[in-house]
């Protein structure tokens, strides 16, 4: 039986860059209602992810997932690709 630790997050996003060596640099956007006037905002963050066999391209959607510091900067992994860009 293997031990589940903890509830890690999980964010979808597209990926900006993949010219890092096993580093996938990935946008998530988030819609958040703004306090005072009540309409909706869209928000985005750029979170470095894991990508240990340099699947990922510029475009792609991925599912990250938190994990523990892998660099100063990576603090997520690529759990899969959801969805390859089309090239033309």
């Amino acid at each position: 039986m293997t031990k589940e630790r903890g509830n890690k997050k999980l964010r979808v996003g597209i990926v900006v860059s993949d010219k890092m060596d096993k580093t996938v640099v990935v946008k998530v956007d988030n819609i958040i209602k703004h306090p005072t006037y009540k309409k909706y905002i869209k928000r985005s963050v750029t979170c470095k992810a894991h990508d240990e066999l340099n699947d990922c391209a510029a475009g792609d959607k991925v599912l990250i997932v938190e994990s523990r510091p892998l660099s100063k900067d990576k603090r997520w992994r690529v759990r899969e690709i959801i969805e390859k860009r089309v090239s033309v």
